[in-house]
């Protein structure tokens, strides 16, 4: 299985006027400008997905139709709360071996949860040091998420601006 795990684009910042709940908060414009360039970044690498996992939260799901939009994959999404900011990453591993047997899933969240989840993954350790900017994006790859220990490998981790580039060639 691939794993694409995917921070949201820039959001309106917490407390802003109009937002008072963080569950509500979109991208900005520069946010979903910034995502169109980093989703065909990741198209122009090779990149698919069969699936798109992504947090209900407002700034995470227009990432993730963003991604749809560019992958062409727009009945493709599937929301769960297992990736909301105060989520579970076990539950979300639980669910993604119960739910989904694809071969390829992008999972479209909010740190600090992803980092925490790509710890528990490659390093079996919540508190892998790692950082995972907004857009950026982290491949790993794995046999099988069932194992307790180590459950997957760590292919590549790409920053916003890498991609934005990649995807203007």
């Amino acid at each position: 299985m691939n794993l694409y795990i995917i921070r949201h684009a820039i959001a309106v910042d917490e407390g802003a006027d109009g937002y008072e709940s963080d569950s509500e908060r979109p991208l900005t414009d520069k946010g979903r400008k910034k995502m169109r360039g980093i989703a065909k970044g990741l198209r122009n690498i090779g990149v698919e997905f069969d699936l798109i996992l992504s947090s209900p939260y407002v700034r995470a799901r227009e990432t993730a139709e963003i991604l749809a939009d560019v992958f062409k994959m727009r009945k493709k999404i599937t929301f769960t709360e297992n990736l909301i900011p105060l989520g579970n990453p076990e539950l979300l591993i639980g669910e993604i071996n119960e739910k989904y047997s694809v071969d390829s899933i992008a999972v479209v969240g909010h740190e600090p949860h992803l980092s925490t989840l790509i710890g528990i993954l490659v390093a079996g350790n919540a508190s892998l040091d790692l950082t995972l900017k907004k857009g950026g994006v982290c491949y790993l790859s794995a046999d099988d998420l069932h194992h307790h220990d180590h459950r997957a490998t760590l292919e590549w981790l790409l920053t916003p601006g890498i991609l934005t580039e990649i995807g203007e060639n």
